[in-house]
């Protein structure tokens, strides 16, 4: 059983977020992000300039035709394609090069989304299932859990975690002493054994989980502290940053846990003052600072 504190980035973490100079865009994945109809399309946004951001070699944002001229008016180097159903994703997704995907941002909670998620996970790519994509499926969690696979990396706050997974709720109050971050922690690993896949559960200390028994946590109470990632749009950059970690082929525990200290550090970068659209902006300066 492997259970670790991050702290600080291993020379071995570090080597995975690392590009060679032989490499080309298409040796870096492709990520796929779904959004929203008209006016709900702003988190996709965001989820997919993260995902550019920390190295996906492509990005393309999937949404409704209506939303089309919204996010082509604020998307530049990440691509476009209209998505009007699940039957028009599994036709994207005949395309093996869409190697990592996120579904949930801004997606909306109707039985629409739900069959989004039963296409993708059909599709058995990597994938981030988060925010509406998690609550859509609140009333029978179960059915979601049966279609998840090992490659599923599920990124819940502590209401989507409490509805997903009712009984172990309880364990996840608001007391971050070593009492109530053991009890946290029993809860996670209890749910990604439910789940079959990796959870990551949000907070102001991070606690990720796998099948099996892998576990860690990133403690931003202390020195590792940014407490204005505690802003609208915070957590869909961190999907975006677990997604294009996905896209490059880093196995899914390991990418929520790049991904969480990744954005933590962008938090800490951008300082006092951020909103979400800085987070991905602030990643360069953490690829300088980690050498890269």
């Amino acid at each position: 059983m492997n259970r670790s504190s991050l702290t600080a980035l291993s020379p071995d973490q570090v080597a995975r977020l690392a590009k060679r100079v032989d490499q080309h865009k298409y040796d870096h994945g492709h990520a796929l992000i779904l959004a929203g109809g008209p006016g709900r399309g702003g988190a996709a946004r965001l989820a997919a300039r993260a995902a550019l951001r920390v190295g996906a070699g492509l990005v393309t944002v999937a949404c409704p035709p209506a939303a089309m001229a919204e996010n082509a008016a604020q998307l530049n180097a990440v691509m476009l394609r209209p998505l009007a159903d699940a039957a028009d994703l599994t036709r994207i997704l005949d395309d093996r090069r869409f190697n990592g995907l996120c579904l949930g941002p801004g997606l909306g909670l109707g039985e629409a989304t739900r069959d989004l998620v039963r296409a993708a996970l059909a599709a058995e790519r990597a994938l981030v299932l988060d925010a509406d994509a998690l609550t859509a499926h609140a009333a029978a969690p179960g059915e979601l859990f049966d279609r998840l696979h090992p490659r599923s990396v599920l990124t819940p706050h502590s209401g989507e975690f409490a509805r997903l997974f009712p009984d172990l709720g309880a364990g996840i109050g608001a007391d971050f002493g070593e009492s109530g971050l053991d009890a946290r922690r029993r809860a996670v690993l209890a749910a990604a054994e439910r789940a079959g896949a990796t959870v990551l559960l949000k907070g102001a200390v991070t606690l990720i989980a796998e099948p099996g028994g892998g576990a860690a946590s990133l403690d931003l109470t202390g020195a590792l502290a940014a407490p204005w990632l505690a802003t609208a749009g915070s957590g869909d950059v961190l999907a975006g940053i677990i997604t294009g970690l996905l896209a490059r082929g880093v196995p899914p525990f390991q990418a929520a846990e790049l991904g969480a200290w990744m954005h933590a550090a962008a938090g800490r970068q951008a300082g006092a003052g951020l909103i979400a659209e800085d987070l991905p902006d602030a990643l360069p300066a953490v690829f300088r600072g980690l050498g890269l």
